[in-house]
């Protein structure tokens, strides 16, 4: 277990350079908020659901606080039994990106605080999230055909809070893909990729896949539509609660590294909206509900976040 001194200067390390980078000069190309009204890409929007793997496939540098309010269900349903669960787990973060050109970019994609708040069986626990950061690469960029492709991969270091079910495993890494087709005001943006963990017996391997379909009604108002899902590939060998056989993880927030996941699909359909308040700032919301049963550990989930393009 990684002790909270090592657990802070290395979250310090990793941080300074990049906070640093960002602060050192404004963005080389023009931010999509900042782009021309006949370039497709101005018309478009990041996700808002499951911010930490739904990677946006367009190119930009961004500052992203983000609001996770995720409610337990009140019944938990383990491999072999239940236990009465409820409550809630907070989430306080900032994601940041920056575009080296226009496409190429670094990625800081998870970090923050986390109030995990349970009614029963669970005490209520506070503590830091694990740190993840990569690049992505805009591989295909039609802007005649108005699709983009974009690649990449974060790592997440075990640097959080094990209180908080962080801290676990000796790294996580995610593979993904992103891609983007819009016809005029309406637009497709996918997502699919892989958690490969560093140590098997530790976390679980997962395929996560995102799909979200908006329409612009004007500036203020975009809809969308949005489903997210995780099928787990491999079990790995934690048991909680003095020896529970966990059937599910923790979605986005956490590889629990349960015992009996293998091949269990969880999935959330949702809808929100974003508001494009001025040319570089973007209002998001986005409201999620578990829909496989068991629920796992998501009964539903509310997101906000705000973004600033530079």
């Amino acid at each position: 277990m990684m002790n909270e001194n090592k657990a802070s200067r290395l979250r310090f390390e990793i941080c300074l350079p990049m906070t640093l980078a960002l602060a050192s000069t404004l963005a080389i190309q023009p931010a999509r908020g900042q782009a021309s009204d006949t370039d497709w890409k101005a018309q478009t929007i990041s996700p808002v659901a499951n911010p930490i793997y739904f990677e946006d496939p367009q190119i930009d540098s961004e500052l992203r606080p983000v609001f996770l309010e995720h409610r337990l269900p009140g019944v938990f349903r383990f491999q072999g039994g239940t236990a009465p669960l409820g409550g809630d787990v907070q989430v306080f973060a900032v994601q940041a990106r920056y575009a080296l050109s226009d496409r190429l970019a670094i990625i800081a994609t998870k970090d923050g605080y986390i109030a995990s708040r349970p009614d029963h069986t669970l005490g209520h626990t506070y503590g830091w999230g694990d740190i993840s950061a990569g690049l992505k690469y805009a591989l295909i960029d039609d802007k005649p055909n108005n699709f983009i492709l974009t690649p990449g991969f974060t790592v997440e270091l075990p640097t959080g809070n094990e209180k908080v079910f962080q801290a676990r495993g000796a790294g996580l890494w995610n593979v993904f893909a992103s891609a983007e087709k819009g016809w005029r005001d309406f637009h497709i943006t996918g997502n699919a990729g892989f958690l490969i963990p560093d140590d098997f017996g530790a976390q679980t391997a997962q395929a996560h896949y995102s799909l979200q379909l908006d329409y612009r009604v004007c500036q203020y108002f975009i809809p969308f539509v949005v489903g997210n899902g995780y099928t787990i590939l491999s079990d790995a060998d934690h048991n909680y609660l003095s020896g529970v056989p966990l059937n599910t993880e923790l979605y986005d927030l956490s590889d629990l590294g349960s015992t009996h996941a293998a091949g269990r699909t969880q999935l959330t359909a949702g809808a929100g909206f974003r508001s494009r308040l001025v040319k570089n700032l973007d209002l998001g919301f986005a409201y999620e509900y578990g829909v496989t049963s068991p629920q796992g550990i998501f009964k539903d989930r509310f997101t906000t976040d705000l973004i600033w393009r530079f």
